[in-house]
C-alpha cells in the first residue's frame, strides 16, 4: 500500500494534535543510586522525576504539535539532525556528521554506523524513506516545512540524497522535525506507543504518567545518563506546585509568575527563558468589518499590552514590537506598532461601525487571566465585549475549522518554537498555505494579494544567509503587523523550577515541554 493511502486517516489525529497548540525534591525510591548519586562506571543511575503541564493521546512523531509528546520524544526519537533545545544549535544524531553538499540544490546524508531501534532492529535507508513518506503526507502538519524540497532518494543502504526545487540555507535545521521510525510501524503503534533510535525508549505511556528507560541499543552522542525517566502529568498548576514541594518531582514545567516565590522559598531554583509562546488575537477577516486591517490594528492599539504583561503576568513578557520575538536572530522591530491609544481604537470601531463584538478565548489558565482587563480595554474603546471561554480543541472544533465560521475575534494560545526558531518555521506555522489560513483567519482568501506578497518575501528570504536574509525576513515582519489577521500581544518568558539538590545539568528551554539529555540525579 503507497505511504499516501496508508497514511489517509491521519488527517483527524493530525488535527487534533495541531490544536494542542504548552522542599527536597525527587522521590529518589523510583529509583536507586549510592551514597554520591554516582554510578561510578558511568552507568545511568537513578531516576528523574518532571512536572509536565499538558497532556495528549498522540505521540506520533509524524503528527504530532502537543508539548508532552515533542518533549519526550526528544528523548525516545532521532532525526538525522536534532536541536540542543536550549540553543537551538543542530548536531549530527542519527546523521554521521553534516550534511554534505552536492551543489546549491543537492545534499547528502549518510546514517550512522551501526544504529538500531530500541528493538533491536538495524535502522536503514527504508525506514528514513518511510518516516519522509509520513512528516511529508499531505495530511500531515509538518509537511509544509518541507516545500523547498523536490526528491529523497536512497543512494545506498546507509546514504540519502535531498534534491532542492531551490537553495535553502536551513535544511538541517528542517530535517530535525523528521523523525525516524521502523518502516513497519502501523499509524496505532506510533500514536500510542512510538520505537525509535534515541538514548532512551518508552516503558509505559498512560492518561496520567510515562516512563522511559535507556536504549541498550543506542550507540550516538548523547547517552542516557538515569536508569528511569519519569513524567507526572500534571496539568493543573496548583498539582505541579503540591508536587513540586512535596517532593515527588525534580523538574517543574511551567511555574506560574504568582507561584516562584513558593517554588524558591522550597531551595529551588527558578531558571527563566525568553521565549515564543504567546497569546495572539485572530480575526475572521471573511466577516466584516474584521477584514479591515485597520479594524484589526485597532484592537491591538486598545489593549494596554504593557499593563496586561505586568499585571497578567507578573512582568514575565515582552510586548510584542513584531510576529517574531526579540530572541530571534532575523527579529526586527516592525514599522506599524501598536502604542496604547484608546482614542485612536474608538475612532476605527466608530469609523468602522463596531459596537458589539463576541470574543472567544481558550481555557488556559494564564489565557483567563489575560481576559478582565482586554474587555475592560476594548470596552473603554466603545465596544460591548461578550466572552466565552472554552476548551482549545473547542474553539477551533466548533467556531473556526467549520466551513462557515461566524465568530468574531479570538484569543489564544501558541508557540511553533518547537519546530525550531527557523523564522521560516515560525511565519508558517501561521501564515503558510494550511488550515490557519484556510479555515481560521481565512486570510488566504479574503486577501489574496496580501497573503501572495507574504509568500513570496518568505520564499525569497528562506534562499539568502546573513545580513541579505534578516533584511527580507524584516519585510515579511512589516507586512504582518501592517495587516494583524493573526499576531501576538506578547512573547512570554519560560519559566522551570529545578530542584538542584537533586538534579545537575539541566537547562530551560523557550519553548513549550522539557528537555533532559544529559541531566543526571544525584
Amino acid at each position: 500500500m503507497s505511504s499516501s493511502k496508508r497514511w489517509a486517516k491521519v488527517a483527524a489525529v493530525a488535527a487534533a494534535a495541531a490544536l494542542a497548540l504548552s522542599a527536597c525534591g525527587g522521590g529518589a525510591d523510583k529509583g536507586t543510586t549510592d551514597s554520591t548519586g554516582a554510578a561510578g562506571d558511568g552507568a545511568p543511575t537513578g531516576t528523574l522525576n518532571l512536572g509536565v503541564a499538558y497532556e495528549t493521546t498522540n505521540y506520533d512523531p509524524s503528527t504530532t504539535s502537543s508539548a508532552l509528546a515533542m518533549g519526550s520524544n526528544w528523548h525516545v526519537m532521532e532525526g538525522l539532525y536534532e536541536f540542543n533545545m536550549a540553543t537551538y544549535e543542530v548536531y549530527p544524531a542519527l546523521a554521521d556528521g553534516e550534511l554534505k553538499q552536492v551543489s546549491d540544490t543537492e545534499y547528502e546524508a549518510t546514517l550512522r554506523a551501526d544504529a538500531k531501534f530500541s528493538d533491536g532492529t538495524p535502522v536503514t535507508t527504508k525506514d528514513y524513506l518511510e518516516s519522509w513518506a509520513r512528516t511529508t503526507d499531505a495530511t500531515s502538519i509538518y509537511q509544509q516545512f518541507f516545500a523547498m524540497v523536490d526528491s529523497v532518494e536512497a543512494k545506498d543502504d546507509s546514504t540519502l540524497v535531498f534534491k532542492l526545487k531551490y537553495p535553502f540555507a536551513n535544511l538541517a535545521q528542517r530535517l530535525v522535525n523528521v523523525k525516524v521510525v521502523p518502516a513497519s510501524s502501523t499509524q496505532e503503534e506510533m500514536t500510542a506507543f512510538p520505537v525509535g533510535t534515541g538514548p532512551y525508549k518508552y516503558e509505559s505511556i498512560t492518561d496520567t504518567a510515562i516512563e522511559a528507560v535507556p536504549n541498550e541499543f543506542y550507540n550516538g552522542s548523547k547517552p542516557a545518563t538515569v536508569e528511569k525517566m519519569h513524567w507526572d502529568i500534571l496539568k493543573d498548576d496548583s498539582a505541579r506546585l503540591s508536587a513540586a514541594l512535596g517532593g515527588t518531582i525534580d523538574i517543574m514545567e511551567t511555574v506560574p509568575s504568582a507561584l516562584k516565590s513558593q517554588v524558591e522559598g522550597a531551595g529551588w531554583t527558578i531558571q527563566e527563558t525568553p521565549g515564543y509562546n504567546n497569546a495572539f488575537l485572530m480575526f475572521n477577516t471573511s466577516k466584516a468589518p474584521f477584514d479591515k486591517p485597520e479594524v484589526r490594528r485597532a484592537f491591538h492599539q486598545a489593549i494596554d499590552r504593557q499593563k496586561l504583561v505586568e499585571q497578567g503576568l507578573a512582568g514575565d513578557a515582552v510586548a510584542s514590537t513584531s510576529f517574531l520575538p526579540e530572541v530571534n536572530p532575523a527579529y526586527k522591530k516592525a514599522a506599524t506598532q501598536f502604542d496604547f491609544d484608546t482614542e485612536a481604537a474608538k475612532a476605527a470601531f466608530a469609523d468602522a461601525g463596531l459596537t458589539e463584538i463576541t470574543l472567544i478565548t481558550t481555557d488556559h489558565a494564564w489565557i483567563a487571566n489575560l481576559i478582565p482587563q482586554v474587555k475592560q480595554d476594548l470596552e473603554a474603546a466603545g465596544l460591548k465585549v461578550n466572552v466565552q471561554s472554552m476548551a482549545s480543541s473547542d474553539l477551533y472544533a466548533n467556531y473556526a475549522d467549520v466551513d462557515a465560521a461566524t465568530y468574531d475575534v479570538a484569543m489564544a494560545p501558541g508557540d511553533p518554537s518547537v519546530f525550531g526558531q527557523d523564522p521560516g518555521i515560525i511565519i508558517d506555522w501561521w501564515y503558510g498555505d494550511n488550515v490557519w489560513t484556510q479555515k481560521r483567519t481565512f486570510w488566504q482568501t479574503s486577501d489574496p494579494e496580501n497573503y501572495k506578497k507574504l509568500r513570496d518575501l518568505v520564499a525569497e528570504a528562506s534562499q539568502l544567509e546573513g545580513d541579505a536574509a534578516k533584511a527580507k525576513w524584516g519585510e515579511a515582519q512589516d507586512l504582518i503587523a501592517e495587516n494583524a489577521p493573526l499576531f501576538p500581544l506578547f512573547h512570554r518568558t519560560m519559566i522551570t523550577g529545578v530542584n538542584e539538590n537533586r538534579v545537575s545539568g539541566f537547562k530551560g528551554i523557550g519553548t513549550t515541554g522539557l528537555e533532559a539529555l544529559g541531566v543526571t540525579v544525584k
